[in-house]
């Protein structure tokens, strides 16, 4: 098709074809060739429908512009197209753009949840991006380090079992926190009577007491998110207070030990 919506058949010449259906330009055709052949008969077929494509990018064996069939595919389906993905899964994030919309989620999210493997249309955008994710963990545990998680997430308790674990001779169950930059919106919820303005976002400690059976049973609801940082205190008096007149200093504002169990 010609850069002016038409096409050229031979001893009919050119025909505007935009906007019209496959049977329409049919009959457009056996018009023009009536007075030049006897009874024409024509076929019309798409070889390849621009308007009709999905461009996929990212971390994919080959970016490309994928083709939907009129059966129409489904987000597995156009990565699969495209040579699959060349990060494991698990550590790999689909962005979907549609329009001036952007949704994001988990590939192995999309593996393991069927519904979440919704159809593509026209024009929509995927990309994929391995997304480095991590938190930070020191006091009383096995190790103190940077620890990546995956895509799919990973609770309070898997991420204290990452880290080794509490040390037995050393930490007190009752002083777990966790540190993370909230909405202001959380903030304010948690302590209404604490000044804040606008809608940006907050430093807030979280403490959890697992010398509470309760406590295990939450914090398996708990899930990490990037750049969360866990403390593990040694002992309730001297530790916990040191860390946070620590954070206090490095980052304020701050609200401090809001207890998870609340």
């Amino acid at each position: 098709m010609g850069s002016d919506g038409s096409i050229t058949v031979p001893f009919a010449g050119r025909i505007p074809v935009v906007g019209l259906s496959t049977a329409a330009i049919e009959q457009q055709i056996v018009k023009r060739l009536k007075d030049k052949a006897i009874d024409p008969q024509v076929i019309v077929s798409i070889k390849d429908n621009m308007s009709s494509r999905v461009t996929v990018l990212g971390d994919v064996s080959a970016s490309a512009q994928v083709q939907l069939s009129p059966r129409g595919e489904k987000i597995l389906d156009v990565i699969a197209a495209a040579g699959g993905v060349r990060t494991p899964p698990y550590e790999t994030f689909v962005t979907l753009m549609r329009g001036e919309r952007t949704a994001t989620m988990p590939l192995q999210q999309i593996i393991s949840n069927p519904r979440e493997n919704v159809y593509v249309l026209p024009g929509d955008t995927l990309s994929l991006q391995k997304i480095a994710r991590s938190f930070t963990v020191f006091g009383a545990t096995g190790a103190n380090n940077l620890i990546d998680f995956g895509a799919q997430g990973i609770t309070l308790q898997e991420a204290l079992a990452k880290a080794g674990g509490l040390r037995d001779s050393q930490a007190d169950p009752s002083g777990v926190f966790l540190m993370r930059r909230e909405p202001v919106e959380i903030a304010r919820t948690l302590d209404p009577s604490i000044p804040m303005t606008g809608h940006g976002q907050i430093n807030i400690i979280y403490r959890l007491n697992l010398r509470s059976t309760g406590s295990y049973f939450l914090a398996q609801q708990i899930t990490i998110k990037d750049k969360d940082i866990l403390y593990v205190a040694s002992a309730p008096s001297n530790d916990v207070q040191k860390f946070l007149s620590l954070v206090q200093t490095a980052t304020s504002p701050v609200i401090q030990a809001k207890s998870l169990s609340n």
